[in-house]
């Protein structure tokens, strides 16, 4: 009978913590505690550092973007650091997910999916600092509006992942409108081209080529537009698809001395296989079998800004 009782509670209190969310906010306190304690510790070494790669340390983010962000706000000597990122999923994996954890600052975070505002809300404590989920399908449409209407305040970090038209969306941003931005690239367009995929509305990659390997900009494409917005580029992540730029306001020889930047081949000579066979299935590409693989796809040529015409990768080799 005693037994009987005792699975009764038990179930009834493993309802209850389900209800609550305990679990997941007390795996996520011990997360942020020891995230908090590991990047402290690096702290003690930045002047060492010679790439930003050498800060990663990865709490929330998708892969080690907390810990080069922390190092990067640690030069600039940003105590509060405001933020927007669009493509956050429901929060439990994004670039600013931390700082919001640490600094409870003031925020705006985008992205399309069903009820984003309650998914975000069971990750994070929505009440203690000023942040705001908005459900939108970001596009060249809305997003200055979005903006305007939602942002009104100085922006330390910018962090966009959409996984399509980045490049459009951040072609028509202001100058220097953050501190620090950050920008997905695609590593398979390689070093020298510069390309991005067409400003297309609700631009899907699995839709646009089968193999998920034909989205977004290349990194050339990407520092080149960042330096007419008034930045320079500092580095990548070790996976590398985000690269990380400083408004050069702060300059680098002030602010990052001993970093130094590497060819642009060593930045998009990335190990990621992600490519997808015509039947879904992960099917490993590596290296350049990875561009062959979608040579056939439109791009736009941004060398020239007379002819940024639609063309075959291949056409551009």
């Amino acid at each position: 009978m005693l037994k009987y009782i005792n699975n009764i509670l038990i179930n009834i209190i493993n309802k209850i913590l389900v209800k609550s969310n305990f679990k997941n906010r007390l795996t996520d306190y011990v997360k942020i505690q020891n995230g908090i304690k590991t990047i402290s510790s690096q702290e003690l070494n930045y002047k060492k550092f010679k790439s930003i790669e050498e800060s990663e340390c990865k709490v929330f983010s998708q892969n080690g973007e907390d810990g080069i962000i922390n190092f990067l706000i640690n030069h600039l000597k940003i105590d509060n650091p405001s933020f927007i990122e669009i493509g956050v999923g429901d929060y439990s994996e994004a670039n600013t997910r931390l700082i919001y954890e640490r600094f409870h600052s003031k925020g705006r975070i985008f992205d399309m999916i069903d009820n984003f505002e309650e998914k975000v809300k069971k990750n994070i404590n929505y009440w203690k600092g000023d942040i705001k989920a908005i459900q939108e399908n970001i596009n060249t449409d809305n997003f200055n509006n979005l903006l305007f209407d939602n942002c009104k305040f100085s922006i330390d970090i910018f962090s966009i992942d959409i996984d399509g038209i980045d490049y459009w969306i951040i072609k028509q941003l202001n100058r220097k409108i953050s501190k620090i931005f950050i920008a997905e690239y695609n590593a398979n367009f390689g070093s020298e081209l510069e390309v991005t995929v067409p400003n297309i509305k609700n631009f899907n990659r699995s839709n646009y080529h089968y193999s998920n390997l034909c989205y977004g900009m290349s990194l050339k494409s990407l520092i080149k537009l960042m330096k007419e917005k008034g930045y320079y580029f500092i580095g990548t992540n070790r996976l590398k698809n985000n690269a990380f730029f400083i408004n050069d306001d702060y300059k680098k020889d002030d602010y990052f001395p001993n970093i130094s930047i590497k060819n642009l081949g060593y930045y998009v000579n990335s190990n990621m296989r992600e490519s997808r066979d015509k039947n879904s299935n992960l099917n490993y590409l590596s290296d350049e079998a990875r561009l062959d693989e979608i040579k056939d796809c439109l791009v736009v040529d941004l060398s020239k800004k007379e002819d940024q015409s639609l063309k075959k990768i291949s056409d551009l080799r």
